[in-house]
């Protein structure tokens, strides 16, 4: 029987906002395999106790992102880590937006402003300012040309946290299209979703948001399986990924673009798409065996 962890936050006294988690434990219960949810800075953990550790929601670590991925590079050496650490280094920093345009991938257009940099913002459009590193739209805002004074305010405070931002366009087609998510798993489309926009104007920063606002099934088009395609065949070094989430949006020519490519803990919505267990199931237990 393969032993199988799904490795998660630690949520303290509040609930797991995980929803996959229980149906995913019950899957793989079924499908044969000892599952159990496990969190990732648990220091009582023998990560070599399992046959795969599957980095599901540890929707904490941009606050700790180098703390993280050392832990990855360790557990990834204890055992199968999927995805792999090398994976995990790579895709928890945005800045990886850059190698896929370079390898030709449309993605949304963005700039990066590290600390000490110039503080240049767009005076002609709306914009989004965002961290390298973060996880739902956490020190994300969504600004018109006037609120140029309210943007830098942002600016100063995560270069003061030794945050590097993120800088594009605000992408109108989100508030017609949403934003769609396709995901894979074993190197197979599983299914996707749609959502509608996240950033609202006059939002602050530092607000919660709700990160995916009106969730609904969705039937990919032909232009955005390939550029999902696309964006998968450019990560680095062609590994193994057991999962991937595309998350595209339409561009102003009406041409979908990578928003995000997520590697490391993607939400899959197996709640909204229940007939999609069984695959993952059977694919967590095939690679638990090698």
């Amino acid at each position: 029987m393969p032993r199988i962890a799904l490795v998660t936050y630690d949520p303290g006294t509040e609930p797991n906002r995980d929803r996959d988690l229980p149906l995913l434990i019950r899957a793989l219960t079924d499908a044969g395999a000892e599952a159990a949810a496990v969190h990732w800075d648990d220091p009582g953990v023998d990560w070599s106790a399992f046959d795969l550790a599957v980095i599901r929601s540890t929707w904490d670590y941009s606050w700790r992102a180098a703390e993280f991925v050392a832990w990855a590079e360790r557990t990834g050496k204890a055992t199968r880590l999927a995805n792999p650490a090398a994976v995990v280094r790579w895709n928890s920093d945005k800045r990886y937006l850059g190698d896929l345009a370079a390898a030709g991938v449309p993605v949304v257009p963005t700039r990066y402003l590290a600390p000490g940099d110039p503080a240049v913002l767009p005076d002609d459009h709306e914009f989004v300012v965002k961290p390298t590193f973060g996880a739902g739209a956490r020190y994300a805002a969504r600004y018109a040309p006037g609120e140029r004074a309210t943007a830098l305010r942002q600016l100063a405070r995560m270069h003061e946290e030794g945050l590097t931002a993120i800088v594009q366009p605000y992408v109108r087609g989100i508030d017609v299209g949403g934003e769609r998510a396709l995901q894979f798993f074993a190197g197979r489309l599983l299914h996707a979703s749609r959502k509608r926009a996240v950033l609202s104007p006059g939002t602050a920063y530092d607000a919660q948001k709700v990160a995916h606002p009106d969730l609904e099934p969705w039937t990919p088009t032909p232009a955005e399986l390939a550029v999902a395609g696309r964006a998968l065949a450019a990560v680095p070094d062609t590994p193994e990924l057991l999962y991937a989430r595309v998350d595209l949006v339409d561009g102003d020519d009406g041409e979908p673009r990578v928003m995000e490519l997520e590697l490391v803990e993607p939400n899959l919505f197996l709640f909204l798409h229940p007939a999609s267990l069984p695959e993952v199931a059977t694919a967590m237990v095939a690679a638990a065996a090698g």
